[in-house]
Parts: structure tokens; C-alpha cells; sequence
């Protein structure tokens, strides 16, 4: 009740509550490329007899890490082989143990028969309390609820996956274990028990029995015993640190972020609108009361000549009374003149509709040599992460510097097109199992990489699809950018909705 009020409370005055990522299917999907199946097999007269099996994660596309008792009796028994059954495509591998350590039961594998496969990445942060986690592997219960023989387990399929909490601050004796609740069972050992993100956070070794044979609680060997292991066989792997987000909660936050902008961008229009109108409405009144005044000296002056023409008139008529006639029709012809200038005077007078016209004039930019100068965004970026907006799971990161052409040329070979507001290219590599999709906007100052983790079926849809467009490489041939945005629209319908990873660069001119 106390806790519900809380929340309550929280919701009613808008405290902020700490985000937790929550698991996306796809990200625990994308893990499971890197788990295979373990399986010994005993050569008798040229029968193949079932051992047992456990699991195993990729460290290196043609290296596996287990635990040491899954292959211990492979290890002291040369009559058994070890097969490696990956959990996609149609193919399955052989293996050779190259390194052990029954102090905290890790075994690595090599790999044979040209075998490939995805591997996985370490989260090397701390793993907190009460964190999610899903153990991914082949529990032989579920292979014998399934009826599954040996020959149905020498073929690729998907690992199970299940879901628990860390139960921290409780380890084994014997070596650094998380203690956690995703069920695991017998076949189980060996496998990954990665994060919300994919990312391994151990390998899970053993489990309390209960009555039956799966275990209710499970441990996992910790990826400080894991590192260890390998400095000492000189593997590097892939490794990782950063906070998991999720992508939903990102894409808000950008969302957020994207609102806000147009909202400042719409306010400062108002306030520049409201400033110019100001200006306007001052430049109106300045204008108004400079015709006006112009309205009455324009009167003034009529009238003056007026009162000129009535003198000269007067004086002409004197004259002619005299009998001076020559003076008299000179005067009186300067008055006619007198009366002419003052009607023009009085006709050419300012109107009070001119002010418009003089706001115009008065606000016309003058021209000068910097008003030839076209706006552009070409020229020389550097592009620097920024954690606080990306997801990174499986990446290293660092500083991309590049040029860049309004065409939307990179470095004068790689041809970016137009996806929105933005320009894209997406990669389709025939060595990676992976779909980048990078974008860059020269308005908003961004580069993004967004990483799909792909199986082999949809990495073959993709290059599939690629394979039927011929892209050159830069080009300011519209037909061929329309092919290319054309390949990147037919690639993209393949996509997840989300990718496993969203990096976002911050970008600046260096020149």
C-alpha cells in the first residue's frame, strides 16, 4: 500500500523515476547467433555414439568458450570428437579443445572445417542486484520433452532462452559466479547468461537441484574469471562497458529533444517576428510623421508662392496703370509662374499612402560583395560519440572525422542518399552478419550508426537485394543517387523495426 502511494505521489508531482531498459526480444535474439551447441560423439567401428552435449558462446568467429567439464571427458578420451552445432544456418563444425581451466571450470575451443561464427560480446561493468538476465543454451529436458535424437541435435537450431534476476552479493567457493533465477537445466553448461542488451555477463556453469532435474537457482562464472582465462590463452574479445538503454526510451528522448527544437526554433521566430514588427510599426510612425510634416511644409511653401503670385499680380496691375507696360506683363507673368509652381508644389505633396512604400525602401538589405556568398554545408566534420544518446552494445567507438559535399559524397568516394531530412547509406557486408545503416544531418550536427544484428537468413535477404543494384561510387547523377536510395528503401523493409544499436556523433566543422 505504502509503495503504491509512492508512486502515486511520484505521478501527481512528477518526480523522475530511474529508467531500467527492459529486454528486447531482439537483442536476446541477436545474442543467441553467438551460442552453438556443444556435442561429444564417441567413434565405435564406425558408429557414431551420443556422449552428452553442453553449450558454448563465440568469443572469435572460429573460437568457442565452455565450461571444462562439458568437454572433460573429450579432453582424457581421444576416441570422442567434439562437434560444434551453431544455432543458425545448415552447417555444422568440428572442434578441438586448445585450452582448460578446472579451477574455474572454463575450456576454449577451436573451431575446424572453415567455421564461422558470430561472436559475442563481454559486458565488463558491475552486474547489479536484482538485474535482469536470460541464460540461453540446450537443456537436454527440453530436448527429451522434444524427442530429439542425435541426429536432430547435430543440426542447427535456436538455443532456449530463459529469464531471471541476479541475486547479488552470494558466490560459490570454489570461483567468482553470479548467482541468478533464469532456469537452466543439464545441456545449459557452457552457455552465455547475458543482459537486457545480448551482452554476456558470465557463463553459466551449474545449479541447485531441486526434486527434478533443473535447477532452480543458477551460477555463472563471472566475466572477471573469464578475462583472466583468456589473457592467459592471448584471445581478445569483444567487450563493452556502457549503461544498457533501451532504444524505445532513446528514440523518445529524441523525439523530446526534436520537439524542443522546433519548439525554441518556433519561439525565437516569434520573438524575431514580434521584434520586426516593432521595428516595422516604429518605421511606420517615423515614415507617417516625415510625410506628414513634408504634407504641411509642402502647404506651407504652395502657399507662399501663392502669396507671391497675388504680389506679383498686384504690382503688375500697378505697372500697367502707370503705362510701364513692359514691366507690368513681366510681373504679372512671374505671378502666373508663382501660381504654377505652387499648384505643382501643392499637387506633388506626400500622400499618406506613401508610408508603406518608404517602410519598404528603408527596410531593402543593401547589396554587398558578402550577399553573393551561398549558404553551404560542404567542408571538413569531426563527429564525436555521445553516450548520453546511443545505445553501444557490440561497437568500439571513436572520433569519425570525414568530408563532406552537398551531393552527398563522403571522403570523394562513398555516396550517401536522401532519406527525409537526412542522407543515408546502408551497408551490406558479405564478411559480417550485421546491417549499419549510417545517416548524417549537416543541419542538426549529427552522425548516426544504427546496427542491425542479423541472422544468416536475413543477411542473405539483404544482400540479396543489394546484389540487384549496381551503385557507383560518388555521383552527381540524380539516376544513379535514385538507385541507390531506391536499394536502401528495398533493404530496409527487410529491417527490424529497431536496431540492436543506436550511436549518435555529435558533428562540427574542423576547417
Amino acid at each position: 500500500m505504502f509503495n503504491r502511494l509512492l508512486l502515486l505521489l511520484a505521478v501527481l508531482i512528477g518526480i523522475s523515476i530511474p529508467h531500467m531498459a527492459k529486454a528486447d526480444p531482439a537483442d536476446i535474439r541477436a545474442s543467441g547467433r553467438s551460442v552453438v551447441r556443444v556435442v561429444l560423439v564417441a567413434k565405435d567401428e564406425g558408429k557414431l555414439n551420443f556422449v552428452g552435449h553442453g553449450s558454448g558462446v563465440a568469443i572469435a568467429p572460429d573460437k568457442i568458450l565452455t565450461n571444462a567439464h562439458v568437454i572433460d571427458l573429450a579432453r582424457r578420451d581421444r576416441s570422442i570428437v567434439i562437434g560444434i552445432i551453431p544455432s543458425d544456418g545448415s552447417k555444422s563444425y568440428g572442434g578441438f579443445v586448445i585450452a582448460t581451466s578446472q579451477g574455474n571450470d572454463l575450456a576454449l575451443i577451436q573451431v575446424t572445417d572453415g567455421g564461422k561464427i558470430p561472436p559475442a560480446t563481454f559486458f565488463t561493468g558491475p552486474v547489479n542486484d536484482a538485474e535482469n538476465v536470460a541464460a540461453l543454451g540446450y537443456p537436454g529436458a527440453v530436448d527429451r520433452a522434444q524427442g530429439l535424437q542425435l541426429s536432430d541435435m547435430i543440426q542447427p537450431m535456436a538455443p532456449v532462452k530463459t529469464r531471471g534476476t541476479v541475486s547479488g552479493g552470494r558466490t560459490s567457493r570454489q570461483f567468482d559466479t553470479i548467482l541468478h533465477t533464469a532456469p537452466i537445466a543439464s545441456g545449459n553448461s557452457g552457455g552465455p547468461l547475458v543482459d537486457n542488451c545480448g551482452r554476456v555477463v558470465g557463463i553459466n556453469s551449474f545449479g541447485s537441484l531441486s526434486d527434478g532435474n533443473d535447477a532452480e537457482f543458477g551460477f555463472a562464472v563471472t566475466n572477471k574469471e573469464v578475462l583472466a582465462f583468456l589473457r592467459k590463452t592471448n584471445q581478445n574479445i569483444q567487450t563493452n562497458s556502457s549503461a544498457c538503454q533501451s532504444v524505445a526510451e532513446l528514440s523518445r528522448k529524441e523525439r523530446e529533444r526534436d520537439a524542443d527544437a522546433r519548439a525554441k526554433v518556433a519561439i525565437a521566430k516569434n520573438l524575431e517576428q514580434i521584434k520586426q514588427d516593432k521595428a516595422e510599426e516604429k518605421a511606420r510612425l517615423t515614415a507617417r510623421n516625415a510625410i506628414i510634416n513634408e504634407r504641411e511644409n509642402a502647404i506651407a511653401l504652395a502657399a507662399l508662392f501663392l502669396v507671391f503670385a497675388v504680389l506679383a499680380f498686384e504690382s503688375g496691375g500697378i505697372l500697367f496703370i502707370k503705362n510701364n507696360r513692359n514691366p507690368a506683363i513681366l510681373t504679372s507673368a512671374a505671378g502666373a509662374v508663382f501660381i504654377v509652381i505652387a499648384v505643382v508644389i501643392f499637387f506633388t505633396r506626400p500622400s499618406l499612402g506613401d508610408v508603406e512604400d518608404r517602410i519598404k525602401i528603408a527596410n531593402k538589405p543593401a547589396l554587398t560583395a558578402t550577399d553573393t556568398k551561398i549558404e553551404t554545408s560542404e567542408g571538413q566534420y569531426l563527429c564525436r560519440f555521445n553516450p548520453d544518446r546511443s545505445r553501444l552494445t557490440v561497437s568500439q567507438v571513436k572520433d569519425i572525422p570525414f568530408d563532406w559535399k552537398n551531393s552527398g559524397c563522403v571522403n570523394g568516394r562513398t555516396q550517401y542518399g536522401r532519406n527525409g531530412a537526412k542522407w543515408a547509406r546502408i551497408f551490406v557486408p558479405n564478411d559480417e552478419a550485421t546491417v549499419s545503416v549510417n545517416s548524417f544531418s549537416a543541419q542538426q550536427g549529427t552522425f548516426t550508426v544504427e546496427r542491425y544484428l542479423l541472422g544468416i537468413a536475413q543477411m542473405n535477404k539483404a544482400r540479396d537485394i543489394r546484389g540487384r543494384y549496381t551503385v557507383a561510387q560518388c555521383s552527381a547523377d540524380q539516376d544513379v543517387i535514385s538507385e541507390l536510395e531506391d536499394m536502401q528503401k528495398a533493404v530496409i523493409e527487410t529491417l527490424p523495426a529497431q536496431p540492436n544499436e543506436r550511436l549518435v556523433y555529435d558533428c562540427e566543422k574542423v576547417d
